[in-house]
C-alpha cells in the first residue's frame, strides 16, 4: 500500500463529495485531489471567505474542477441542520474538520468544544445526510481520528468536563469518540445490509492548525508531515476499492489497530445513544431493532 498515490484513485465522475474543514490543513488537499479525479466537491467551512478562497485555490490547480463552498459550523447544531438540508446528493462524506488543544469552552449548544465539534457535530451531520448517502451506490463515510484516541477516556457523568479539563486529554477523548462512532456506524450498516462503508483515518503528526508548536515551530516542522502527506489516508479510505468498512488507515497507509476502548461495542453503543439524545439526530435507516 505504501506505493499508492492520488494518481491511483479511480475516476470520480458523477460522484459528489463533502469535505468538512476543507479550507485548510489536510482538508484542502483532500478536496483538491477528489476534484482532480472528477468529483463534485462541496467545501464545508465555517467562514464564507475562507471557503471561497479554498474553492478558488482548487480551481487554480484544476480549472475544470466542480467545486463549491457551503457554510458549516460543526459547533452549532442549527448550522449543521441547515447545511444538511441544503445538500441535494452525496456519495462520499469526509468528516475531516476538527479543533484541538483549545482552552475549555462550550459550543453554541452547550457541549465541550472539542467533543462537541469533533464528534457530536459530525455525528449529527452524518445522521442527517444518511438518507442521501444511502440513495447512492457504494457510499462512504470517512472520519478523521488520531492516535491520540488511545489516551482518551469517556466520562458520561461529566461530558462537559466541568470537574477537570486538559487540552490534550479532551482532544484524545474527542478522537476516541470519532473511532467509536466509525466502528459502530459500520456495525449498524452491516446489520441492516446498508450499502455504506465507514472508515477511520489517522493522518499522522501533520503541520496543520491543530498542531501547536510555539517558538520551536521552524525546528519541529521539519519532523511534521505536509498537509498533502497527511491527506493520503483520507484519500485512500475514500476511494480505494480495497478498503473495507471498519478499517483504520494511518500514515504510509498502514492499517492500524484501535485501542481496546475504541473496539468496545458496549462503549460504542452507549456513546451512540448519548449522542442521539444530545443532538436529537436518529439514524432511522440503520436503526438496529
Amino acid at each position: 500500500m505504501t506505493t499508492w498515490t492520488p494518481d491511483d484513485m479511480p475516476t470520480l465522475d458523477g460522484r459528489t463529495a463533502i469535505v468538512t474543514g476543507a479550507n485548510s490543513g489536510i482538508g484542502l488537499p483532500t478536496a483538491l485531489e477528489l476534484a482532480r479525479r472528477g468529483a463534485r466537491v462541496i467545501v464545508a467551512a465555517r467562514s464564507d471567505a475562507k471557503g471561497a478562497d479554498a474553492v478558488a485555490a482548487i480551481r487554480r490547480a484544476v480549472p475544470a474542477a466542480r467545486a463549491e463552498h457551503a457554510r458549516l459550523d460543526l459547533a452549532d447544531l442549527a448550522s449543521v441542520r441547515a447545511f444538511a438540508e441544503s445538500v441535494d446528493e452525496v456519495d462520499l462524506l469526509v468528516n475531516n474538520a476538527g479543533v484541538g488543544m483549545k482552552a475549555r469552552s462550550l459550543t453554541k449548544d452547550g457541549f465541550e468544544l472539542q467533543f462537541g465539534t469533533n464528534h457530536l457535530g459530525h455525528f449529527a451531520l452524518t445522521g442527517l445526510l444518511l438518507p442521501k448517502l444511502l440513495a447512492r451506490p457504494g457510499a462512504r463515510v470517512v472520519t478523521v481520528s488520531s492516535d491520540a484516541h488511545a489516551r482518551g477516556r469517556l466520562d458520561f457523568d461529566d461530558l462537559t468536563l466541568e470537574r477537570g479539563y486538559g487540552r490534550m486529554s479532551a482532544y484524545g477523548r474527542s478522537k476516541l469518540a470519532n473511532l467509536l462512532f466509525t466502528l459502530e456506524l459500520q456495525r449498524r450498516a452491516e446489520r441492516t445490509r446498508a450499502d455504506l462503508r465507514s472508515v477511520a483515518t489517522h493522518p499522522g503528526a501533520t503541520a496543520t492548525n491543530i498542531v501547536k508548536v510555539g517558538p520551536l515551530k521552524p525546528l519541529l516542522s521539519l519532523f511534521l508531515l505536509s498537509p498533502e502527506a497527511g491527506a493520503l489516508p483520507s484519500l485512500y479510505a475514500a476511494t480505494s476499492p480495497d478498503i473495507r468498512g471498519g478499517e483504520f488507515v494511518g500514515p504510509k497507509l498502514r492499517l492500524l489497530t484501535p485501542s481496546a476502548d475504541a473496539r468496545s461495542e458496549e462503549l460504542a453503543a452507549r456513546l451512540w445513544d448519548v449522542s442521539t439524545e444530545l443532538t436529537g439526530v436518529r439514524f432511522e435507516r440503520i436503526a438496529v431493532r
